[in-house]
């Protein structure tokens, strides 16, 4: 959290929304760390980074060793990362009409086939609206960008596979203090960028955050 503050120089505002994100719904396969919060947008500003893996397992030869790997050993493959950050103002800002602001940003790699797909950017940004809408996560002055980025291998890296990611930048302002449902809302995008179906179940509660 910006400053790192004690708790009695937090504004109420601000600590209930902390509060509220700790009752935030998400996927069990999101993994959230708190981050440093950028100093420069706002006085006040929590950052949190989740990440999206698949555990891939060694393979296994017919007499179920291990075939070219230390035993044991399991690798971890990231589907999707991305960045929750929410910004505080208790002055207000006029372009974020409100006090609160919350940036986020989201990328992941895909396959071929549908990284050549023409609309992709359109449905970045619809799976954003998706999620917000779903949740019920109530905003205004939404706006951002999504790129397709391909990354071509050349010189001593040629033999390496070329890739796409496609990677989504977006803010917008919260209605409301109510700001559990945001958190939600983008831990969903994170997870349908990571190609994951959707999952009603098997939500679980972010461990109380402590304001210190």
């Amino acid at each position: 959290m910006t400053n790192d503050r004690p708790a009695s120089a937090i504004p109420s505002a601000f600590a209930k929304a902390l509060e509220e994100l700790s009752h935030a719904k998400v996927r069990k396969e999101l993994k959230f760390t708190e981050i440093p919060a950028p100093g420069r947008l706002a006085p006040f500003a929590l950052a949190l980074s989740g990440d999206v893996v698949d555990t891939v397992s060694p393979d296994h030869g017919p007499h179920g060793q291990e075939i070219g790997r230390t035993p044991f050993l399991q690798s971890q493959e990231q589907l999707a990362t991305g960045r929750f950050i929410l910004l505080f103002d208790p002055a207000g800002q006029e372009l974020w009409d409100g006090q609160f602001r919350i940036v986020t940003y989201v990328r992941a790699r895909l396959d071929h086939d549908m990284g050549q797909d023409a609309m992709l950017a359109s449905v970045a940004w619809s799976w954003l609206e998706d999620s917000l809408r779903e949740r019920e996560a109530f905003h205004h002055l939404a706006g951002g960008t999504a790129t397709r980025v391909i990354s071509e291998s050349f010189g001593n890296l040629r033999g390496e596979q070329d890739h796409i990611d496609i990677e989504l930048r977006a803010s917008w302002s919260p209605d409301s203090e109510d700001l559990g449902p945001h958190l939600s809302a983008w831990a969903d995008l994170v997870c349908t960028f990571a190609g994951l179906p959707p999952l009603p179940e098997g939500v679980e509660q972010l461990p109380h955050r402590r304001l210190s």
